[in-house]
């Protein structure tokens, strides 16, 4: 698709589906938001929000209904996986998994909507480009990274007091008996401090960014098949039921692949908060 009717070639099909919708913060700057990751970001939270509040409104003690057994057997799975993983006590890990499971969870099924559907709709309301799934940006995962880093330190400083915490940036790993080789490798045991805070929300938000605009560019490339051959040389009839096949096998794939990160961004939230509650 191209803004101004179809696209000229296919690096113009793909370039454009892989184009967000920009608009810059203030004049002259190099900052940008991206509108189409924060809409659907915050669609997907407004979808988690209507639906558990609707179940739990509604969630009577005798037999349930289909989808009130359904939202039962996700909190359970998430409550089980934060008792098993999860040493301290806190009201707040729970919930907090439940959140980042489900919502991260919806954000990424929104890669399962063919990939024409939304764009076309967009431009048929004057909007030249839209993006739909906001764990393709790198802004997504990094802001979601980087809210359970801070996670990390509000829950370190809360359970082991501000002078444990502090003191144990310059004492672990590597431990010595007494206040001179304490002194020595201080440094050391800082440093790998730091890099192991750093490496953290990095690799959250690599792994889901990755993962995510993996997915989503298999997708845009199965549909160039038919495009492919319509632009060149005819063969759309032919390449539509290859199309059509690497289609439902990958969106297969890609369920087992979605509902993966989703768990494995929120396990590795609950090793990490239980990390920092943990004293060395």
């Amino acid at each position: 698709m191209a803004e101004h009717g179809g696209p000229a070639t296919m690096t113009d099909y793909i370039k454009h589906h892989l184009h967000f919708l920009e608009k810059p913060v203030g004049e002259g700057s190099f900052w940008v938001l991206h509108l189409d990751s924060i809409f659907f970001k915050l669609l997907c939270a407004a979808v988690f929000l209507f639906l558990f509040l609707r179940v739990a409104r509604r969630a009577t003690t005798g037999v349930p209904g289909k989808f009130q057994c359904f939202i039962e057997m996700i909190v359970e799975f998430v409550d089980t996986s934060v008792k098993e993983t999860f040493h301290g006590k806190s009201k707040l890990i729970a919930p907090l998994a439940l959140t980042i499971f489900c919502l991260t969870f919806l954000m990424n099924f929104l890669d399962m909507i063919p990939v024409d559907w939304v764009p076309t709709a967009a431009a048929a309301a004057g909007v030249p480009y839209l993006r739909i799934v906001p764990t393709a940006d790198l802004n997504t995962t990094l802001a979601m990274s980087l809210t359970v880093f801070l996670l990390i330190q509000v829950f370190g400083i809360k359970h082991k007091g501000i002078g444990t915490f502090v003191g144990e940036m310059f004492t672990a790993p590597f431990h010595a008996p007494n206040l001179i080789g304490k002194i020595l490798l201080a440094p050391a045991n800082l440093l790998l401090r730091l890099i192991e805070e750093a490496v953290r929300p990095v690799s959250l938000a690599l792994r889901l960014f990755g993962n995510m605009y993996a997915g989503e560019l298999i997708f845009i490339l199965i549909a160039c098949m038919t495009l492919g051959a319509s632009l060149s040389s005819g063969l759309t009839y032919v390449m539509a039921p290859l199309q059509f096949v690497a289609g439902f096998v990958w969106t297969a794939f890609h369920i087992l692949i979605i509902t993966l990160q989703a768990f494995i961004f929120m396990m590795l939230t609950i090793v990490y908060l239980s990390m920092a509650a943990e004293h060395h």
